[in-house]
Order: structure tokens, then sequence, then C-alpha cells
């Protein structure tokens, strides 16, 4: 395994897809966490059935792995509806949400994961479909193209996006729920770590799931993540069981300080720091000088680093912070 995919991987959903579909919960009641948006979306789903309705249209917002596409489908089992998943960038045409929004029955979900990526042709034609229940086409081309209108029965559209400040207007404001899922408290990871163990008949240690919940950076999918790869170091150097001591060897193998900061993290903050005095720096040349995409840092490793104050977004660019020198044992440089 390369350095850099010790936990850009673990944010990755079509990696292992089998073993991700098994620890997904299936209901709200197993689903850890994210208590107000639960509270929420149980009193919406009462609502909507006790009118004999379809939910208003969802969207989803926050960062990588915290349980989005998860939501999603245990909304739809909570109605008792089937679920169509498709994503932003897999609709390139047209046709392509016309054959998606004609093949929905009433009730029926369709699930639109990275909706900011849509383009903004096909956004035109949600407008309607979301309001109005309505499809318009144009059908031909030049003097002889006409306008087709189709009726769609009443649907619910869920909406997952990593950049919120990507959609526009008239899209987000077609939404009636918008929900932000939060990184997660430590207590929380660590309840979805012996969920999980359970599941995957693991036997693990209480200090060693404590332990991997506060390196986590408190998302369920990097949890699960280090669970597999602890499971795997104590089947091969151990008895299978996770003990404290097999899972600080792991994550030491891993490069996982005791904050959930891998290889990468640790370079982005050295390069602001030693290259650039602290910051502030402009996004693309961090990118430059650690090779790295700038979509990845700032939508992977960036909003970790802000949640736990290591790292400030100012008018100027990224700028390390006090206490990111102190965990890196590090001296703050002054300038004068």
């Amino acid at each position: 395994m390369k350095k850099s995919e010790n936990l850009n991987t673990a944010l990755s959903p079509d990696l292992e897809p089998e073993v991700e579909i098994t620890l997904r919960p299936q209901n709200l009641t197993e689903f850890v966490g994210q208590n107000q948006i639960k509270k929420n979306l149980a009193i919406s789903i009462q609502a909507a059935q006790y009118r004999n309705d379809s939910l208003e249209h969802i969207l989803l917002y926050g960062p990588a792995g915290l349980g989005k596409t998860t939501l999603a489908h245990i909304i739809a089992k909570e109605t008792g509806n089937y679920i169509h998943a498709t994503s932003g960038p897999a609709i390139a045409r047209a046709g392509d949400l016309a054959a998606l929004l004609t093949n929905l029955q009433a009730g029926e979900i369709l699930f639109i994961d990275e909706i900011h990526r849509l383009n903004k042709t096909i956004e035109e034609i949600l407008y309607p479909a979301m309001e109005d229940y309505k499809l318009d086409l144009i059908v031909g081309k030049g003097p002889s193209a006409r306008t087709l209108k189709l009726e769609l029965p009443r649907f619910t559209l869920i909406g997952a996006t990593t950049r919120l400040s990507l959609l526009s207007s008239p899209l987000r404001d077609r939404f009636g729920f918008i929900h932000r899922l939060k990184f997660y408290k430590d207590e929380h990871i660590k309840e979805i770590i012996n969920r999980s163990a359970n599941i995957l008949n693991i036997v693990i240690d209480d200090e060693a799931a404590s332990t991997l919940a506060a390196r986590s950076r408190k998302t369920p999918r990097i949890a699960n993540r280090l669970l597999k790869r602890v499971r795997d170091f104590c089947q091969v150097k151990g008895d299978g069981q996770i003990s404290p001591d097999l899972t600080n060897q792991t994550l030491e193998l891993l490069e996982i300080d005791e904050l959930g900061l891998d290889d990468i993290d640790r370079r982005i903050l050295e390069i602001i720091i030693e290259k650039f005095n602290g910051g502030p720096v402009g996004l693309s040349t961090i990118a430059a000088a650690i090779g790295e995409e700038e979509e990845t840092i700032a939508e992977i490793y960036e909003p970790y680093l802000m949640q736990i104050g290591f790292l400030a977004r100012t008018p100027r660019g990224r700028q390390v912070t006090e206490s990111a020198y102190q965990h890196l044992h590090l001296t703050p440089v002054k300038l004068f």
C-alpha cells in the first residue's frame, strides 16, 4: 500500500463494496450519530406517510464518508419505496435524465450523488421536474423543433454533495429539506466500530476501540476501513483478537498518528510551514508543492484539518495555526 493511499482511499465508495454494504445500517435506529437529522427525517417520513404523499426533495451535504449515501438508502427503506441511484457525472445528456425520470413510479426516489457536478443544461430540466412534476423536452432542431411536455409521477429527489457552494441557487432552493452532516464525536465513532466488529465477527478490546475511534478522523467510513486493516494485522501477527498493542502497531505501520493524521496531512502542514513560513498560501500552490490535485486537498484533507483547528482559510490563502505547530513539535517563525 502506498503512503498516500492510507486514508485517501478510505474515502472512496468503490472499494470493497460487498463489505461496505454489509456494514451499512439498514434503518434510522441503527444509524449512529447525526441525531438532529434523524429526528427531522423521522418526522418528515411519518408526515408524508400520514398524507399518503411522497417526501419533499432532500439535499444532504457534508464531507465525504459521513453517511449521505447510507441515509438516502435508509430513507427509501423507511418509506418502503424503490431507490434509483446515479451520480452527477453519469447524467451527461438531457436524454439520460429524461430516461431516469420517466421510469420512476409514484413515491419512488431518485438519488443523485455528487449533484454539484450536473451541468447547467441538466439542471434547467430538473427545475420543472422537481417543482411541477413535469418534464419539458425539445424534440428536433431548427424551425421544426417543438416542445414536448410529459407528466411525471410525484417522486422524491435526494441529492448528495460535498460542495454545497457549487450548487446554483435555483436548484438549491427547490429542495424542501437541506441537511448538513457533521463530523462525528469519538463516542459515536466507537459505537460504530463496535457495531461493525460485531457484524464482522471480530473480538475487539474496549481500549483498542477507543484508540481506533480517536484516529478515525471523526468519519465512519475511515473507522470501518481502519478496523479491517487492524483485523488483518491481528490475524497475521496475533490470534485474530484486536488488542491495544496490536492496534498501535498497525496504526504505526500505516503512519497514522494519535489525531488520525496520515503522511499526506503532515506533508500539507509541513510544506506550508517550511516553504511558505506558515502561510497564507493559495490552494493551487499547495497542490503543486505536494503533487496532489486541488480537489483532493479541498475535499478530502482540508475539511478535517480545519475541523481540528490546524488549518485556517483566510482571504489570502491557507494558513497553519499554532496548534499545528505544537502537534508537529515545531516552533512558529516570527516575521519582522
